[in-house]
């Protein structure tokens, strides 16, 4: 098989730069797939994986939103510049320079999911399918699934995560060989990690910016703007047809996830049983079909 070509380049917005890559052709015809990361403050490399796609002709691009990976950094901003709609923003204008804003599919994982429903509760005329991976449709859902999953931990890894929050202690040796625990149950479980999630998480720990703003210091200790976040009530607005999916032990609970289901007019959804948050490289091969079939019935 020929090698797929790859460009690369950056998008402007609001006088900073967004790094892409495209993998495969914009010309090929089929619909061409936006990976969103997730995090907020993740990077493109835990989700590579999704360039397999471009296999089938289909050109898959990825960027680095601004303040991670390759993309603008800005450590110097404060919790009150790192917005939805400022990510909102900076996606129009990659689809803009990409020149692809009439016909485009998003596969947003994560957080990247909570940006694509946002997204689509808008209406773009250009967006033809919405793939929503691994994402809660409210923060409170999210917390309280975490709660639930923090609730069958070890007795000793919830005391010690219960200790150093309390404390403060969030840098402590204890504390994050605790957060691994549930990691590793609940965020990938392949073991060690393979090395482009490693080089993610890597990453957030370098410049931790967008994460701690948005999020929190953990997946589970959710303290960031986005702790009051939901998209509920505004679910029934999405007219593209949406595919839904998670892992069986995924820190995106049944729960999270049921909002699209009932709400999106028409929202597939699919469970990947050996799975947590991770499928794209937990279950690859099933999870690059799931997606690759849902997509090509709307090419």
């Amino acid at each position: 098989m020929s090698e797929i070509p790859t460009t690369e380049g950056f998008s402007a917005w609001q006088g900073h730069q967004t790094w892409y890559r495209v993998s495969g052709d914009l010309s090929s015809g089929k619909l061409p797939l936006v990976v969103a990361h997730g995090g907020p403050g993740c990077t493109h490399d835990y989700v590579d994986s999704f360039r397999a796609l471009a296999a089938t002709g289909r050109p898959v691009i990825h960027y680095d939103q601004i303040g991670n990976g390759k993309s603008t950094h800005l450590p110097q901003m404060g919790p009150e510049f790192w917005t939805v709609e400022f990510f909102l923003g900076e996606l129009d204008a990659l689809l803009d320079h990409l020149g692809i804003r009439g016909r485009y599919a998003l596969l947003g994982q994560s957080w990247g999911g909570m940006l694509g429903a946002e997204h689509a509760v808008r209406r773009p005329e250009g967006l033809k399918a919405l793939v929503i991976a691994n994402s809660p449709a409210s923060m409170a859902l999210w917390s309280a699934g975490a709660a639930a999953l923090r609730a069958e931990l070890p007795e000793e890894v919830q005391e010690a995560l219960n200790r150093h929050e309390a404390a403060g202690t969030l840098d402590h040796p204890d504390y994050l060989a605790a957060t691994r625990v549930f990691y590793d149950r609940h965020v990938c479980r392949i073991s060690p990690w393979p090395e482009e999630v490693a080089r993610t998480f890597a990453a957030i720990d370098a410049d931790p910016t967008v994460y701690h703003a948005m999020n929190g210091p953990t997946e589970f200790h959710v303290i960031g703007t986005m702790k009051d976040w939901s998209v509920i009530d505004r679910l029934p607005q999405v007219t593209a047809p949406t595919l839904a999916f998670r892992g069986h032990y995924d820190e995106a609970t049944a729960e999270c996830v049921q909002p699209f289901l009932d709400l999106i007019p028409g929202c597939e959804g699919h469970v990947f049983p050996a799975s947590s948050h991770m499928p794209h490289v937990e279950e690859k091969a099933e999870c690059m079909a799931v997606v690759e079939a849902f997509l090509a019935r709307h090419d």
